[in-house]
């Protein structure tokens, strides 16, 4: 078929579905009765659907079809929460205690009244001031982390030290392995910096390590991204013993191992992280946004010291440094047992409202962490979840569908649900009324 001729199919096909000529849920064709149709081959119908799910505009599922997605205003998931200022936002995580702000207006005042305000105005060494990395230092060595000053790096929040670590340590077209289902943050890194995400299906608490050895003989992967304490969005804690297997496929095949920690805090009995069990392969990122506030921008980077120079030189052409005064503030909250504090009551908070969202969703499949922010909603087989959640947006409450977190060509139908956002009465009312969307689409 010539190549303006296949151009002309998906521009008509995607000019009908925004036009809304072919409404959101309508089963196209299949691959042989579109082929035959145009009188085009096999294999150009395949491409030309291909292209249109690329393009957002279907979805292709495996022993059902493909089918016109919803079109959700503003992205799907992940972006909803700008909607609108009194959208119930169960999309994105920013978890508050009630006495936080009080916080902060003392830490304010105290670092007025005895901090050096001078240095805090002058540029800060890039990777931060060595007694601030002594402090984190000493706080990841109390979750199980050989880390010294000199192997510690402030940054400006965990998603700024992922895109150091991917800009310092890969180079655009290397392969690296993610979880078939991952933080769509990393997938921006990775689009950012031209770098190949290859899915690893899950299998239970953890990636399928099988799946990912086979992925290592048949390519040359460079490094695997992985949460094995508190996956987002499933929830799970990878066990001990996968964990010594993963490492061991990574030693193996030299692969650098980067450990996202973000909501590590929230699971109370997990195995010593990867960074522990190897050190010399693996980056581990964290920071305080989730712990203290999302407004505090500070996280950090522990690294083998041989990669600490380049990581240091992506945070030098990023932002130079992390805000001072933020640093300054975050390192006396850890020194002064203040973050211990907020995630021990933040432990507390998210099993309340995991509590909450068990009465209130009632017998619908939910997978997650009992003490996380976050629970996963499996739709049955004939639900979509862009309905779903175009149908929730007219009750004035945005939710993540599975399209933001999929590294995979097959996107699955769920749901994922942020619960730290909001009240408590609000979310209670905000989940009876997902259960009842959901059940409506049920048949």
């Amino acid at each position: 078929m010539p190549q303006a001729r296949y151009k002309e199919l998906v521009d008509r096909l995607a000019g009908d579905i925004r036009a809304g000529r072919l409404r959101a849920g309508t089963a196209l064709p299949t691959h042989r009765k579109l082929a035959a149709r145009e009188g085009i081959a096999l294999v150009t119908a395949t491409r030309v659907y291909a292209e249109l799910q690329a393009m957002g505009l279907v979805s292709g599922e495996t022993g059902r079809g493909t089918f016109v997605k919803e079109a959700l205003p503003r992205g799907e998931g992940i972006d909803l929460h700008a909607v609108s200022a009194d959208m119930v936002d169960l999309s994105f995580n920013y978890p508050a205690l009630p006495d936080q702000a009080g916080l902060l207006r003392a830490a304010l005042r105290q670092l007025a009244a005895t901090g050096d305000l001078e240095s805090l105005l002058r540029y800060q060494p890039h990777g931060g001031r060595e007694h601030e990395r002594a402090t984190v230092a000493r706080h990841l060595a109390s979750c199980r982390i050989p880390a010294s000053p000199d192997t510690v790096l402030l940054v400006s929040g965990a998603t700024h030290g992922l895109a150091t670590t991917a800009m310092a340590l890969f180079e655009p077209g290397d392969v690296i392995a993610a979880d078939a289902l991952t933080y769509p943050g990393f997938k921006l890194v990775a689009e950012t910096q031209r770098l190949e995400l290859v899915p690893i299906p899950s299998a239970g608490n953890g990636p399928d390590l099988q799946a990912l050895a086979g992925l290592c003989k048949r390519r040359r992967v460079r490094g695997v991204y992985t949460m094995p304490t508190l996956h987002n969005p499933l929830g799970w804690v990878m066990g001990a013993a996968r964990r010594r297997e993963l490492v061991a496929i990574a030693r193996q095949h030299g692969l650098i191992l980067i450990e996202d920690a973000a909501y590590a805090f929230l699971a109370t009995e997990a195995p010593p992280p990867l960074a522990a069990l190897a050190p010399e392969c693996t980056v581990y990122v964290s920071g305080l946004s989730k712990s203290v506030a999302t407004g505090l921008r500070v996280g950090f980077v522990c690294a083998p010291q041989e990669w600490v120079h380049k990581i240091r030189g992506a945070i030098r052409a990023t932002t130079w440094n992390t805000p001072a005064a933020m640093t300054a503030i975050a390192c006396g909250w850890l020194e002064d047992g203040t973050v211990a504090r907020l995630e021990d009551e933040k432990r507390r908070d998210a099993a309340a409202r995991q509590g909450v969202a068990d009465q209130a969703l009632g017998r619908l499949k939910k997978v997650g962490y009992p003490n996380s922010y976050f629970l996963w909603l499996p739709l049955a087989h004939e639900v979509r979840a862009d309905a779903v959640a175009k149908a929730l947006l007219r009750e004035g409450i945005s939710v993540s569908t599975a399209a933001p977190f999929s590294t995979a060509a097959q996107v699955p139908h769920a749901i994922r649900l942020a619960l730290g956002s909001v009240d408590l009465d609000k979310l209670r009312q905000s989940l009876q009324t997902v259960a009842r969307v959901i059940g409506d689409h049920t048949f």
